[in-house]
């Protein structure tokens, strides 16, 4: 695979971080031909040969998924008609993760819809983030890189240095990653129950563990609408959690009301990644992020020299 020349796509999503991941490998970007026509129907061509080569394309999913996804289908079907070798989808933050079963009747598995979309466009291989559940890497019929930010929230807190310190589950979903990241920071485990009465509502109900007079760190994999962040910071408090309560999530979709409630909820620090963009309006004085970029350089160069990714994926 070593010998195939590598190539690099950025769909209109997410362009900073795949510059970012281009810089670290030294491989530029590749030119990507992407318009809209007047009705509004996309063209993709990319500008120069990718046959027998292997191609990466970056798309993330964000509050405008609809569009980026049938971006990314246009995509992967041009870069299969144009004999790529191998095609790469990089999804930081892979869309409809949420809905992943059917919990009621008549409902869709939207997730797995959404799979079969990526594969029938084109794509061999998927490089992403903290799925909503790992049982979705079988939605697939193709390889599938699950990655974890997990050591970089580790490297950044361990700095800090914090005392007393709990990590709070915001609810049993969330309670075995929760469990992962207190074990690496050697911290004490707490995990809220609650319950939904809607898509986007939530109200926490039960309090398993102590945080009197701790510092919490409230760990989840997504933050949409901050309601079930914004009502556990809440809880914490009325169980008399110390002043300092941070919030650590993966993806920041940010949808709705999420970043006055995140203002609102007074947290001392507020740290994400950069799967999805947080344009400038959506960033608050409290809020950190930390970049994937390194990583998903270290996982491509994996994948196209064939080195093994085990010291990478076991954190």
């Amino acid at each position: 695979m070593a010998d195939s020349k590598i190539q690099l796509f950025a769909g209109s999503s997410h362009p900073a971080l795949a510059q970012s991941v281009a810089g670290l490998l030294a491989t530029p970007l590749s030119a990507l031909d992407l318009r809209r026509f007047s009705c509004n129907e996309i063209y993709v061509k990319p500008v120069e040969s990718v046959r027998n080569d292997d191609v990466y394309v970056f798309q993330t999913g964000t509050v405008n998924v609809n569009e980026e996804l049938m971006e990314l289908f246009i995509m992967l079907d041009a870069f299969k008609r144009s004999f790529a070798s191998k095609i790469h989808v990089v999804m930081p933050h892979f869309p409809y993760a949420r809905q992943d079963r059917v919990a009621a009747p008549r409902e869709p598995i939207s997730a797995r819809l959404v799979a079969d979309l990526i594969s029938t466009a084109g794509a061999d291989h998927l490089i992403t983030f903290t799925l909503h559940s790992d049982q979705e890497q079988g939605f697939f019929n193709f390889p599938v890189d699950n990655l974890n930010a997990r050591k970089l929230f580790v490297d950044y807190f361990k700095q800090k240095q914090l005392k007393n310190l709990t990590i709070v589950a915001p609810d049993v979903g969330s309670a075995k990653e929760a469990q992962r990241f207190a074990k690496l920071l050697d911290a004490d485990l707490a995990i809220l129950n609650k319950i939904r009465s809607g898509h986007n509502v939530s109200e926490v109900t039960h309090l398993v563990g102590t945080v009197k007079d701790r510092t919490c760190i409230m760990y989840d994999d997504m933050v949409d609408t901050a309601g079930s962040v914004a009502n556990g910071a809440e809880t914490l408090r009325s169980f008399g959690a110390g002043d300092d309560i941070y919030l650590v999530a993966t993806h920041a979709v940010l949808s709705g009301p999420a970043v006055e409630r995140l203002q609102q909820a007074n947290f001392k620090e507020i740290v994400f990644t950069d799967t999805i963009p947080v344009p400038p309006e959506k960033q608050l004085s409290n809020m950190k992020i930390l970049s994937v970029a390194a990583l998903l350089a270290q996982v491509i160069d994996g994948v196209h020299t064939g080195k093994p990714l085990s010291p990478i994926m076991n954190i």
